[in-house]
């Protein structure tokens, strides 16, 4: 049995799994749907923050310290089972089974409140006409074993025949067990007994946890337990059709033990369920249990989950968030302990509390409160949990919840009482998966509370219906709890390796994720910040290459900054004669070089080639064969160092000058009326003494000059001796130019009274300006003579507001067309609608000029034309839509002092070589290539990275692995010509097994999304779009037909280290140049293409997956952050305020019902209707929070390239609509599908392949 190797969901896709991307279906109109991200359709349920009365302050959607957020399985009722890594594999069932087979389970003995494990109750009644029906055939689900922790009541179960149809999933899963307890047989296959039960005021005496026999025949009756009533019956999340879905609570309780599979429901006539997460008050938050040490299902008891809690009659408790957690050790044998995975949750939020804390029962004494327990007992309630590997969807009983009748929730109308309550068990239907709606599982929702009736455009949901209809079949709908979670990974990296140094002399492991904060110890491979690769252990040959389908590539960021506690590169001078190198290969000295002959001679280990070592460079070996001052030369120990470069680097073999920075500033008529020429001109005056240095207590030898520009430029003399500076006007922008050599190109601290007096007089010379157009082509002509004239290399920062329509060179039209969006040529809306800047852009890398552009529009400029000089000559792109100086002046300023300041390398050039085997073959980012081999950057910066392809071509041994070495030639910010050398060795495996355990999804996604970006210059973005889901379902495939042990196709089985691979791919997919709203300009999209394609790993992870974190769970005392939760609006509650990060923005949205002290902290009013959502920084307030938070913002805006400004939303504000827009798990407005569904399709597209 492999152990942390996979995680398996059985997702048994049936009809009912009609494409993802579909349109839901009429009956659920409008309303946001947690599976389909909240977008709302018109006629809809207007209202924004019904979804989320979300968990309460303390409800970590993510997991809490040390748990994993998905094995909480709340309350979506459907429980996959999802084992990561600790069984074997978790199976994900997202099926739907036939009809039970077995009669209607005997309802023997009363049954513990615990029954109501993991899935079962359901939301909100059963439906109500359809006759009660045994338990679903697929229940029997027994095989995994529970491991249980703490006390636990035991049943006596009585066995029934097994439903047969099960049998074989039964069978197959019954090996995999977590733990070391047998199986239950209480599992999955166990319906609650029906009314027959002693009321719930006994008071709950945690019994010997049972011992489960593992067992593969499942009983088909419940199994009568201590005397705890069964809560009321709910409908699962897929309740029944809204007609009549009397919806008492709108939450279920539970985890994902026991989900049945819901009766067949007509597609459409579910609206969605309520949200897992919300909860209309917060329960207490549960310690963190164990956790797993993998990203699999966390351990059930988590209420972290983003369940939806349970209504209950004292909201007052906590108006603003849970209560503390520590409330959980109240219940005592149940909570403490927190079960491991495969334990159903003690936790589970059921049935509206009443105010002793339990679901009240109809025909049952109410419950004292806290009888033992807040949620029912825990793992001996329900079926071993998903950790068990079994097969998902097969799992719940039947819930006896049919022998209650359905709670009152507060806030919302009495739903009848159900005609099958007091007698057999519900449907199988009710038990535990939302039906799906046209097939794309989106849930039932039910009036949230506090909302009296059903929502418009649904007719009569949740309010009490007439005549019962029968209810029509049900499908199921995953539990977003079950299904594997990004934070769940995040944590239990953060947990497993933040705490040691990563040291790199290890060949082929993985380093931590770029979540991690972590150490990095230089030992002979280059560090993760300057080199990520898709795969650590690559295969042997392009055969298992080409059956796996996973891209082998390496994220490279030759210049990536340091924290403090690294160093950075030693600089190693080798003379006169330059590095040593292979004679043949070229590859420069590093430590895969073997010394012979007693330091004689070296071996290359890229060609084999044997060299002479230089006599200057010769030093005996040692016992080994290592060279006794092996550890005192970076380039024999280091994976990553610099060489000064001598003459032969040189271009055209001379020492070059100091870099040039040119300023220039369109001063048309936009321009000057926004402000954005005041500005930039005021920043200049400061910012000049800040120009990139090497030693900060030098003066930067970069030299500066300036240039104004509409239909004509203005160049400007600042030389030293003048006493006022000189404007010449070239208007002959058809043959470019400059005007001036002496005085246009100055250092900073010489001119610096002439460069203020400029700096002043510009804005006041083009105040009254009423030229409306400009140039563009001849601004950038203009900055590249001067470069030529000064022989120098440089960077241009233009600022630019319009299309250029003036008659010039390069001139463009606007030729935005809608229209063409969704067609085969919509394509020619990326590329340029002109040749001339190709051609610019090809003349400005032979001279080493970068052009950074700073966009200031407000109608369409074609950025894609635009654009194409920054991205052939690695600069950069910053656009100010609708600038504003009061709120956008922060964020542009920031960004400039940033791209002024940076660490730059000038007229660079890249190489990356390769052992035999292997070859780069294909290359991504903002560069120019002239030939296949060569990287040209006429700038680059710390930020910008170059992502390469490789590809086999020849066989590579397991012994001798495979090496890459990134060789870097640039020319510092003082003038001196180096070379920067990172190398990386990586592993060669002949079996898939190991090279699916050693990928890393973030850096796959990053490469999947670069490639894709480009595409769309080429190919129709639907074949784009369908070449990425064939080629993860491909990779999937592969791992399931090779390396996965056989198991019922029903389930989706998915590598440990790529279980994320679906939920990033279809955060790719719904990106907005991929599939764009309606209100996605071309420009932004244009724009966005070209950002990513120089993202690094951790900046295109939080690009797709943004990080959102409850601020009401932040402790003031304490440096570390809260967990984060999933991105969806299920996982936002009403009474919490969160922020929400992408590397562009960040967000804080203020639930309606916030607590009051919270906003005053953070806002200085207590009033959420006073709150200004208008502001683009925080007021500094004298209180902890208030500062706290603020350091939070601000650490976030240092670790990323661009200054992300600050947003408030307020709950139901139109704001929202972007807001949501981030939460990549639900259904996107545009089309995308949500992550349960993209799982879904992405499971049917693997099995289509395997079949």
């Amino acid at each position: 049995m492999r152990v942390r190797d996979e995680l398996r969901m059985n997702v048994n896709q049936q009809p009912h799994m009609a494409s993802p991307y579909g349109q839901p279906q009429p009956g659920y109109q409008g309303y946001p749907q947690p599976g389909y991200g909240g977008g709302h359709v018109p006629s809809g349920y207007p209202a924004q923050y019904a979804p989320y009365n979300g968990p309460g302050a303390a409800y970590q959607q993510g997991p809490p310290q040390g748990c994993s957020p998905y094995a909480s399985f709340p309350s979506k009722t459907l429980a996959t089972n999802l084992v990561s890594d600790l069984s074997s594999s978790s199976p994900l069932d997202l099926g739907v089974r036939g009809p039970p087979t077995s009669g209607a389970p005997s309802v023997s003995g009363a049954q513990s409140y615990s029954q109501f494990g993991q899935g079962e109750t359901q939301n909100g009644p059963p439906p109500m006409g359809a006759p009660p029906q045994s338990p679903p055939v697929s229940q029997p689900y027994t095989a995994g074993a529970v491991n249980l922790s703490g006390p636990q009541p035991h049943y006596s179960q009585q066995f029934g025949a097994p439903p047969v149809s099960m049998q074989h999933m039964t069978n197959q899963m019954a090996s995999m067990q977590v733990g070391s307890t047998a199986p239950s047989p209480a599992g999955q296959g166990y319906a609650p007994p029906s009314v027959s039960q002693a009321a719930m005021s006994a008071p709950y005496t945690p019994a010997a946890p049972p011992t489960f026999p593992p067992t593969s025949t499942a009983p088909s009756q419940p199994p009568p337990t201590e005397a705890v009533a069964q809560p009321p019956p709910q409908s699962y999340y897929g309740a029944p059709p809204p007609a009549q879905l009397p919806f008492p609570n709108a939450f279920s309780s539970t985890g994902p033990t026991q989900p049945q599979a819901p009766p067949p429901v007509s597609p459409q006539s579910f609206p969605q369920a309520p949200p897992v997460s919300q909860p209309p008050f917060s329960t207490a938050q549960v310690p963190p249990g164990p956790t797993q040490s993998y990203g699999g299902p966390l351990p059930p008891t988590q209420p972290s989950f983003s369940r939806p809690l349970l209504p209950t009659s004292q909201p007052s408790t906590f108006p603003a968030g849970p209560p503390p957690t520590s409330t959980p050790s109240q219940l005592p044998g149940v909570m403490q302990p927190q079960p491991p995975v495969s334990q159903p949750s003690p936790y589970h939020s059921g049935p509206p509390l009443t105010s002793t804390g339990f679901p009240p029962q109809v025909g049952a004494p109410p419950r004292p409160p806290f009888a033992g327990m807040q949620g029912p007992p825990m793992a001996s309630q329900g079926p071993p949990m998903a950790s068990q590997g079994l097969p998902l969807a097969s799992q719940g009983s039947p819930m006896a919840q049919a022998n209650h009748v359905p709670p009152t929730q507060p806030g919302m109308p009495p739903g009848p009482i159900n005609a099958s309550l007091s007698g057999p068990p519900p449907q199988p239907g009710m038990q535990g998966y939302p039906p799906q709606q046209n097939g794309a599982f989106g849930q039932v929702r039910g009036p949230q509370p506090g909302y009296t009736g059903p929502y418009p455009g649904q007719p009569n949901y949740g309010a009490p219906s007439g005549a019962p209809a029968a209810a029509p079949p049900a499908l199921k709908r995953l539990d977003p709890d079950s299904i594997p979670s990004p934070i769940q990974v995040i944590e239990d990296d953060k947990a497993n390796k933040g705490s040691e140094p990563f040291t790199t002399g290890v060949r082929g492991q993985a380093p931590p994720l770029v979540t991690t904060k972590f150490q990095v110890k230089d030992q002979g491979n280059a560090s993760p910040r300057y080199i990520r690769c898709t795969a650590y252990n690559i295969p042997c040959n392009s055969d298992m290459a080409k059956q796996s389908q996973v891209p082998l590539a390496a994220v490279i960021k030759p210049l990536a900054p340091l924290p403090p506690d690294e160093t950075p590169p030693y600089l190693v001078d080798h003379g006169e004669s330059g590095p040593i190198r292979c004679n043949r290969c070229k590859a420069y000295m590093c430590p895969y070089m073997q010394f012979i002959e007693g330091g004689r001679r070296f071996q290359c280990g890229f060609c084999s080639c044997v060299t002479e070592v230089p006599p200057h460079y010769f030093q005996h070996l040692d016992h080994t064969g290592k060279r006794v001052d092996c550890y005192d030369r970076p380039e024999l120990s280091m994976g990553s160092y610099e060489f000064t470069a001598t003459v032969d680097y040189c271009k055209n073999n001379k020492i070059p000058q100091p870099p040039a920075f040119i300023f220039l500033i369109d001063v048309s008529y936009n321009a000057v009326k926004n402000g954005m020429v005041g500005i930039v001109c005021q920043e200049l005056k400061t910012l000049l003494d800040y120009l990139p240095r090497e030693n900060p207590d030098v003066e930067s030898n970069i030299r500066v000059g300036f240039v104004t520009y509409n239909k004509v430029l203005h160049f400007y003399n600042v030389k030293a001796s003048l006493a006022q500076p000189q404007m010449m006007v070239v208007s002959d922008v058809a043959d470019m130019f400059v005007p001036l050599l002496d005085g246009f190109l100055v250092n900073v601290s010489e001119s610096r009274v002439v460069i203020e007096s400029l700096l002043d007089q510009i804005p006041e010379m083009f105040a009254d300006t009423r030229e409306t157009e400009s140039v563009f082509g001849p601004v950038i002509q203009a900055g590249l003579e001067a470069l030529k004239a000064a022989d120098c290399a440089g960077k241009l920062f233009v600022f630019h507001s319009s299309l250029p329509i003036a008659e010039a060179p390069g001139k463009l039209k606007n030729r935005e067309d809608k229209k063409l969006v969704g067609t085969d040529k919509e394509k020619s809306l990326f590329q340029p609608q002109v040749s001339f800047y190709n051609t610019l852009a090809k003349e400005c890398v032979a001279q080493g000029c970068c052009v950074d552009l700073f966009l200031f529009p407000n109608q369409y400029v074609d950025v894609a034309t635009l654009g194409v000089v920054p991205t052939s000559t690695s600069g950069s792109i910053y656009k100010y839509t609708y600038f504003q100086a009061s709120s956008d002046q922060e964020r542009f300023l920031n960004d400039l002092r940033r791209d002024v300041q940076k660490q730059v390398g000038f007229d660079a050039l890249m190489r990356v070589r390769t052992s035999t085997g292997i070859r780069a073959t294909d290359f991504f980012g903002s560069f120019y290539m002239s030939n296949t081999t060569d990287v040209e950057l006429a700038g680059l910066d710390c930020d910008k990275t170059v992502t390469v392809e490789f590809r086999h071509d020849d066989k590579l041994s397991e012994e001798t692995g495979a090496l890459m070495q990134c060789a870097v030639l640039y020319t510092s910010c003082s003038g001196q010509r180096r070379l920067r050398i990172h190398n990386m060795a990586v592993n060669c495996c002949s079996q898939l097994a190991d090279l699916y355990r050693n990928c890393e999804t973030d850096t796959i996604i990053n490469f999947f999304a670069k490639y894709a970006y480009r595409s769309v210059l080429c190919s129709p973005i639907k074949n784009v779009r369908d070449s990425l889901v064939n080629q993860c379902a491909q990779i999937l495939a592969c791992y399931r037909k090779n390396c996965a042990s056989p198991s019922s196709a029903g389930q989706l089985i998915l590598p440990e280290c790529m279980k994320l691979l679906p939920v990033y791919l279809n955060c790719v997919l719904k990106s907005d140049v991929l599939q764009p709203g309606a209100d996605v300009s071309l420009d932004d999209r244009a724009y966005l293409r070209q950002l990513v394609s120089t993202l690094d790993v951790s900046e295109s992870h939080v690009f797709f997956y943004p990080r959102l974190l409850p601020l009401q769970k932040v402790d003031v005392m304490s440096m570390s952050l809260p967990v984060a939760v999933r991105n969806s609006e299920e996982r936002l509650s009403r009474g919490g305020v969160y922020l929400l990060e992408n590397g562009l923005n960040i967000f804080l949205w203020v639930g309606v019902n916030a607590q009051q002290e919270l906003l005053q902290n953070i806002f200085g009013t207590p009033a959420f209707g006073q709150i200004d959502p208008n502001m683009t920084s925080l007021p500094a307030l004298d209180n902890p929070f208030s500062k706290r938070l603020r350091e939070i913002i601000e650490s976030f805006r240092a670790q990323r390239s661009r200054y992300m400004k600050l947003m408030v939303v307020k709950q139901e504000d139109k704001l929202e609509l972007i807001f949501k827009h981030f939460l990549v798990e639900d259904k996107s407005n545009n089309g995308g599908a949500s992550y349960v569904d993209f799982l879904c399709h992405m499971h049917k597209e693997i099995r289509q392949l395997l079949s």
